[in-house]
């Protein structure tokens, strides 16, 4: 099985600029995005064979998630559960036969931190989420993260210490997660490889140097670990200031 996790930042901008090429190319069976930035009435595009779910954020043109996939889930959620989290499309959770997949934008914690505080209680509330799922049924985690967890998931990190993204709380949050019972998959595969990154900014000819953040990820149950073949990264493709990033399970 290959499932593909895109953070789009606004579908209908990314579809101009070349997503259904790299859609028709990757052939998942799961396609997940992130940052869709739209209602589910505002899409007109068909992607025959697959069947979409949306979860969009209250405030128009804002946040939002959503799913293509190739099999029928058994159920689809969305949110975590919380009031304090809700209605901004962050979260959705989709159950299959031998699987669950959780497809999530983290909130990212701003300019001068200014949701930082917030952020930490939606790290607690979702790996709370997540280790509730894992109860039930292996997990399978996609999405932007908005954290780089090591040094090496950056090109600058003593620049960037006290930057959203990259602060020690965020940091920290994350490696509970990881103790909680979920691995990064990229990381695990590929402990000592540098350069490898999913989002860059505008700014700065930040992609032409290479000078990128790893924010996006995916994440499995450690039980599942084994199933795990490849965990791909692919910066050449274009349309986002982030990349689309993969996993194969056997």
């Amino acid at each position: 099985m290959k499932l593909i996790s895109w953070n789009v930042n606004g579908l209908r901008a990314c579809l101009k600029k070349g997503f259904n090429d790299f859609f028709r190319a990757a052939a998942a069976d799961l396609f997940c995005l992130q940052e869709t930035k739209l209602q589910p009435d505002q899409v007109t595009e068909v992607w025959p064979g697959y069947t979409a779910y949306w979860h969009s954020a209250v405030k128009k043109g804002y946040s939002g998630t959503a799913v293509l996939t190739r099999t029928e889930p058994l159920s689809v959620t969305c949110d975590i559960g919380s009031a304090e989290h809700c209605g901004e499309g962050r979260v959705m959770t989709l159950e299959f036969a031998d699987f669950q997949l959780v497809n999530v934008y983290t909130p990212n914690s701003q300019r001068e931190l200014a949701r930082l505080a917030y952020r930490q209680r939606w790290d607690d509330a979702f790996r709370a989420y997540l280790q509730a799922l894992d109860e039930r049924k292996p997990l399978i985690v996609c999405g932007d993260l908005n954290v780089a967890h090591q040094e090496i998931d950056l090109r600058h990190p003593g620049a960037n210490r006290r930057n959203a993204g990259f602060t020690d709380e965020e940091r920290g949050k994350f490696s509970e997660l990881l103790q909680a019972g979920f691995v990064d998959t990229f990381r695990h595969l590929y402990p000592a490889r540098r350069d490898a990154y999913t989002w860059w900014s505008y700014f700065r000819n930040a992609r032409a140097n290479n000078s990128g953040w790893r924010i996006d990820y995916f994440l499995v149950s450690r039980r599942w670990l084994e199933r795990v073949r490849d965990s791909v990264i692919y910066p050449e493709v274009l349309g986002s200031d982030h990349c689309p990033v993969g996993l194969e399970i056997m």
